[in-house]
């Protein structure tokens, strides 16, 4: 891999990783429209480290609340019933799926799994999911003639099956083209919860799973050497940055404006896709992934 595609590809996985539309998809499509190699399962667990250090710092006091209160819930029993404590319970009970289902299907998430014709399919298949929850959550929040408001729930109503329900979604996003925070926030919209809240526990409860695939990944690739260490160590640092900004943008972004624009680029780019694999322009397999 060249320092220049490490750029490139760590400004699209700070640019993707926290919008609806995919990281894992985009980095496989970055690579097959610039005829490079498939940067790889490895190297896309390894830059998410980087996006996941902006969630950390970007929620630091949200992370610090909640830790410190889940440990002290665990000698006290009065703690047991803070929101704060309760959440970090929530993240790890929401945790479960994708770990078990990470670890099952490992093989098929490196190999087939990346086939471009499926990245396609999910691609426009959850585009109109989040379509669907997005119009939904309208419906609620703006009422009608002849229907008032409905309230939606915030994140101080999460619950272990909620939890358990938002985990489920998020596995699903091992699949590219699913998109983690897709699959997880429109979750959250169909369970009737607020954008902000369903965004906030999305992001949240991606900081265990992500970080703990992308250091499982980081120990077999320095067993195994198959990683040009110093482009994407540069592609990790340039996704953090890049992967920040758009947390902010989004976090407000979200709380006022419409899923729609997303959904229309994902069924958008799933026909090009394709469009170009049935022309023959672009295989659908995964050239030999990068070193």
């Amino acid at each position: 891999m060249s320092w220049f595609e490490s750029l490139i590809l760590g400004l699209v996985q700070g640019l993707t990783e926290f919008l609806p539309v995919s990281s894992s998809a985009h980095l496989r499509l970055t690579a097959a429209f610039s005829d490079w190699k498939d940067p790889g399962a490895a190297f896309t667990a390894i830059t998410q480290i980087g996006t996941e250090t902006a969630v950390l710092i970007y929620f630091r006091e949200d992370i610090g609340r909640i830790i410190s209160a889940w440990a002290r819930s665990l000698t006290n029993k009065a703690m047991r019933g803070d929101h704060d404590a309760k959440m970090g319970w929530l993240v790890i009970v929401g945790s479960i799926p994708i770990g078990v289902l990470g670890v099952t299907f490992k093989d098929q998430i490196e190999g087939p799994f990346r086939d471009l014709r499926i990245t396609a399919t999910m691609l426009i298949v959850v585009g109109v999911v989040i379509g669907i929850a997005d119009r939904l959550a309208a419906r609620d929040e703006n009422g009608g003639r002849h229907r008032a408001p409905k309230q939606r729930k915030g994140i101080e109503h999460l619950g272990v099956k909620d939890g358990l329900i938002f985990g489920l979604c998020q596995a699903c996003a091992l699949i590219p083209g699913v998109s983690r925070s897709g699959a997880t926030i429109s979750g959250g919209l169909f369970m009737g919860y607020k954008r902000e809240s369903a965004a906030r526990y999305s992001f949240l409860l991606a900081i265990p799973a992500v970080l703990a695939s992308g250091l499982f990944e980081l120990k077999d690739a320095m067993e195994t050497g198959s990683v040009s260490w110093g482009p994407t160590i540069f592609a990790t640092v340039i996704a953090f940055g890049t992967g920040y900004a758009v947390i902010a943008w989004f976090m407000k972004f979200i709380s006022t404006k419409s899923f729609m624009p997303f959904v229309w680029y994902r069924i958008a780019l799933g026909i090009v896709i394709v469009a170009l694999v049935t022309a023959g322009v672009l295989s659908p397999h995964a050239a030999e992934s990068a070193g």
